[in-house]
């Protein structure tokens, strides 16, 4: 289960944006970006989040996660799309050479502190 180690990174990452002086900081929100070729699975994730936030500033923080789709550029014929399965082939020109614009991110967003 990979999703602990990006749990793990994510929760690291959060404390070491919070500025210091801030009395008994507090997280309330924290968003983010996940592709879905990006191999997690979000209840996975979460529940691996609720793990490793335990004790720390972050531990009733809401955990929102935008799914980010795969967008896929045709380098051939320039034509952009959204790719909704593993079938990689331009559906304009049929060309391979492709680019993937989107979809493989894991992405903090935004932390957002208590007042």
């Amino acid at each position: 289960m990979h999703e602990l180690g990006i749990a793990e990174k994510i929760v690291e990452i959060a404390l070491a944006s919070i500025p210091e002086g801030i009395e008994n900081p507090k997280v309330e929100r924290m968003n983010l970006r996940i592709g879905k070729f990006a191999s997690v699975v979000e209840d996975s994730l979460r529940f691996c989040f609720g793990i490793v936030v335990k004790d720390t500033p972050l531990a009733e923080t809401e955990l929102i996660i935008e799914n980010v789709p795969v967008l896929v550029h045709c380098n051939k014929c320039n034509f952009e799309w959204e790719v909704d399965d593993p079938i990689f082939k331009c559906p304009e020109c049929h060309g391979t050479d492709l680019e993937m614009l989107s979809g493989r991110e894991i992405d903090i967003d935004s932390i957002e502190l208590a007042d």
